[in-house]
């Protein structure tokens, strides 16, 4: 990987890190695209590796919002639906697994700004958790259908549930990629390597997050994913 990619990528996950930490969500819709156009052999294990600690962090951090109870529904339905995630990464050619992310992004962040707003129950709850546990494992991208569900409660509750979720999510996925042989140690030794840019977006985070209106940083967020989706879609 050459000295220019590395420098993009450690811009592109501090301030991925600056945006889940500010808004809740956002770090994978970031990443996922930028990692693979640059360096596509790195998904979705990168992605994945990455957000663990940020999880932490934000969980931490905000641990006396927690929704334990949705979180408890949402983590049931993505474990359930973890090894259809890991189906669909083997079904698809590694050469087309950029478009796969592309599209996944592109659609994820279209459902985020079109849906109306809703009280979400139990339903909502294991819905969100199948299909973030179908995409996230496939492509490292599974924010939005969580975001979906908690987009209209109070900004602190959202980012530590979703971070909850994220967290639980992402170590079994993770876990059951490098059992199955899809993970290697080059990926998760750049997801180390980087992890000073990652620290410094969630320090930042930590100085800003009370401050910005995640209302109106959620749509920059999207949008960004609606374009960088399309390219990795467009990309040869």
């Amino acid at each position: 990987m050459s000295a220019t990619t590395v420098a993009v990528l450690a811009l592109v996950v501090a301030a991925a890190a600056f945006v889940q930490g500010t808004s809740g969500l956002g770090f994978a819709l970031v990443v996922a695209p930028v990692a693979g156009l640059l360096e596509p052999s790195l998904l979705p294990v990168f992605v994945l590796a990455s957000m663990i600690p940020l999880n932490v962090y934000v969980v931490w951090r905000e641990r006396h919002a927690l929704d334990l109870r949705g979180a408890g529904w949402i983590s049931a339905a993505r474990l359930a639906a973890t090894p259809g995630g890991l189906l669909l990464l083997w079904a698809v050619p590694a050469q087309r697994l950029g478009v796969v992310v592309g599209v996944a992004t592109v659609l994820a962040a279209a459902v985020s700004l079109a849906a109306p707003a809703f009280v979400p129950g139990r339903a909502a709850y294991l819905g969100a958790g199948a299909v973030t546990g179908l995409t996230e494992t496939a492509t490292g991208v599974g924010g939005p259908p969580l975001a979906l569900v908690y987009q209209h409660r109070p900004p602190a509750e959202l980012r530590s549930t979703v971070a909850l979720c994220f967290l639980v999510g992402e170590v079994v996925s993770l876990a059951l990629l490098l059992a199955a042989g899809r993970g290697t140690p080059a990926q998760l030794g750049w997801a180390v390597a980087l992890l000073p840019a990652l620290a410094a977006g969630a320090w930042l985070s930590r100085l800003a997050h009370h401050r910005i209106d995640a209302a109106r940083m959620r749509p920059l967020v999207l949008g960004f994913a609606l374009v960088s989706g399309a390219v990795l879609i467009l990309a040869p």
